[in-house]
């Protein structure tokens, strides 16, 4: 069974930084793409960021650009979202995917298993 844990979510101040990691337990995704999205309530699920298979590519959606960097540790089984330079509209539940291609989708349509979100709060 395929299992996708995030953590690293909490409060922190506007201009400040965190680091979420999604571990990944039940098989091996090196060779698939993976996302982290971000849904705000009553708002579809947007990707924040994609790596592709291996790390040979990357996705930033314009917001993220800059400020976040998204990064895989294959050995590990686990994808990480540093967040930098974070704002108070950075506010909401993040959430990481995989998906059984190795290419990168920026639709969530594209992800075949989620994990069960991580809260982001930024305070002003």
């Amino acid at each position: 069974q395929v299992q996708l844990v995030e953590s690293g979510g909490g409060l922190v101040q506007a201009g400040g930084s965190l680091r979420l990691s999604c571990e990944i337990s039940g098989r091996t995704f090196s060779g698939n793409a993976m996302g982290w999205f971000r849904q705000a309530p009553n708002k579809e699920r947007n990707l924040v960021a994609g790596i592709g298979r291996w790390g040979e590519d990357t996705y930033y959606a314009d917001f993220a650009k800059g400020r976040f960097t998204i990064s895989r540790d294959d050995a590990k089984n686990t994808v990480y979202l540093q967040m930098n330079s974070l704002k108070p509209e950075d506010t909401t539940v993040y959430y990481c995917a995989a998906s059984t291609s190795g290419t990168i989708y920026e639709r969530e349509d594209g992800y075949n298993y989620w994990g069960q979100g991580t809260q982001v709060t930024v305070s002003s």
